[in-house]
């Protein structure tokens, strides 16, 4: 048992001992034998302690250890104190590194900001080189072949000047030849000279007739080439290679909740000599022209894409050719960025009696005959009946294109029996493109062209 406790326990036994004693009625005892002293006696200088004595010894080492005790505690205090003025500054020195630590954290958070917002420029401009480079290659690429193309016809010019050179020398040495005659037979007699005359004439119009014997087989060479058609086999393959894909997108909202419309198709770049624009059907965007009435869109956003690149046009246009023909104008750039070479319109679409007819789809082809129909001037029937050759599963329909024999854009056919002959890319009404057309309202333009489709011949619908 702990020390201080059991005198703690004394005292207090001690003090209820004294509190009950009836010190009045108390005698005193009989005389004893002399007994050895106690401690406390002798503490206090030996014979026997009296009970005050005792209790006062014992009260004196409580106190005396009540004194010890709490000498210790204070030690014991000073050292807490001190352990936690030790603490308290090791605190501060923690707070102090911290508040370091988040600065230093923080600056370096901005520097990674800052070199992730480089890097990503960096990324940004490397893109756009790419794109431009890619760019740039397929503008020498055209090139290239243009200057190739320009060699070859010179080279063909080139010899054709020389057979004609030739032939210009033949002439000029039997004109020579004539002459030499001409002298000998002037010394002869008048008569003769008459005749030289009569010879030298002769030579002169044999030089003409020749020289134009000689633009004449150039024409016919001429002629000849343009007059060569082309195999449906190679057209097949040249317009896989010249396809686009296109992507046409449109939203609007109904009183049920919104409606998205989306078109995947592929067509074909065309060109005039001076623009160049896309071809679509109708019925490959959003657009219906037999709905009773016409919408307005909210959305309506269209994206052609090649291995080579993507456009994003902001606008297209209905043709006055037939409202069901679709043109998309193209910027110099976004042709480029496109690649490819465009399908140049027919100078001659009717060359040949035949046309070769492509799906859209790129599922097939075939050479198919055609004719013109004086009571629908700008459209040509086609008879499906007299299909000459058919290439894979197909027959035609709405969007097909059509090509001459020569391998130039001859039109576009708009039902399964009428072609559209595209001479032009004039428009009849314009329809701007995005992703946010609230402001604008397309449905007048929508009704206009609609109306326009609604007066055609029934025998071009």
């Amino acid at each position: 048992m702990n020390k201080t406790l059991l005198l703690i326990l004394c005292d207090f036994l001690l003090l209820t001992l004294l509190a009950l004693t009836r010190w009045e009625d108390a005698t005193p005892a009989p005389p004893a034998r002399t007994a050895s002293p106690t401690p406390v006696a002798r503490a206090y200088g030996g014979g026997a302690a009296t009970p005050e004595q005792d209790m006062v010894a014992v009260m004196r080492l409580s106190l005396e250890d009540e004194q010890a005790r709490r000498d210790a505690l204070a030690t014991e205090l000073a050292q807490t104190e001190a352990e936690r003025q030790a603490v308290e500054r090791a605190r501060a020195e923690l707070a102090a590194n911290l508040e370091r630590t988040e600065k230093t954290a923080a600056e370096l958070g901005q520097d990674l900001a800052a070199t992730r917002a480089t890097a990503e420029a960096g990324q940004a401009r490397a893109a756009q080189l790419a794109r431009e480079l890619a760019a740039r290659e397929a503008e020498a690429k055209r090139r290239e072949d243009e200057l190739t193309r320009v060699a070859a016809a010179e080279a063909a010019a080139r010899t054709r000047a020389e057979e004609l050179a030739v032939r210009v020398g033949v002439v000029a040495r039997e004109k020579e030849l004539l002459q030499e005659q001409a002298t000998t037979l002037r010394a002869a007699v008048e008569a003769e000279r008459a005749e030289r005359q009569r010879v030298q004439a002769t030579a002169t119009e044999l030089a003409v007739g020749v020289g134009q014997i000689a633009e004449r087989t150039g024409e016919l060479t001429r002629e000849l080439r343009d007059a060569r058609p082309i195999n449906a086999n190679t057209l097949f393959s040249d317009y896989l290679a010249r396809r686009v894909r296109a992507r046409f997108v449109g939203e609007r909202s109904t009183f049920l909740g919104p409606i998205t419309r989306n078109h995947d198709t592929h067509t074909v770049l065309a060109s005039d000599g001076k623009d160049t624009v896309a071809l679509l059907h109708v019925d490959d965007t959003p657009f219906d022209w037999t709905a009773a009435g016409q919408p307005d869109w909210a959305k309506l956003v269209l994206v052609l894409s090649r291995e080579q690149g993507a456009a994003q046009p902001a606008r297209l246009a209905f043709t006055s050719l037939d409202p069901r023909l679709v043109v998309v104008p193209l910027a110099p750039e976004e042709a480029v960025r496109l690649g490819g070479t465009p399908y140049l319109l027919a100078l001659d679409p009717f060359k040949f009696p035949e046309a070769v007819i492509i799906s859209s789809s790129g599922r097939g082809y075939g050479e198919m005959p055609f004719k013109l129909d004086p009571a629908t001037p700008g459209y040509v029937k086609v008879d499906n009946r007299l299909v000459r050759r058919l290439f894979g599963d197909f027959s035609p329909a709405r969007g097909d294109l059509v090509l001459s024999k020569t391998g130039e854009l001859l039109g576009v056919m708009v039902s399964p029996t009428a072609c559209v002959l595209v001479t032009n890319f004039l428009p009849q009404r314009e329809l701007a493109l995005g992703g946010d057309l609230s402001a604008t309202l397309t449905s007048p333009v929508l009704e206009a062209v609609a109306k326009r489709f609604q007066l055609l011949p029934g025998a071009v619908k």
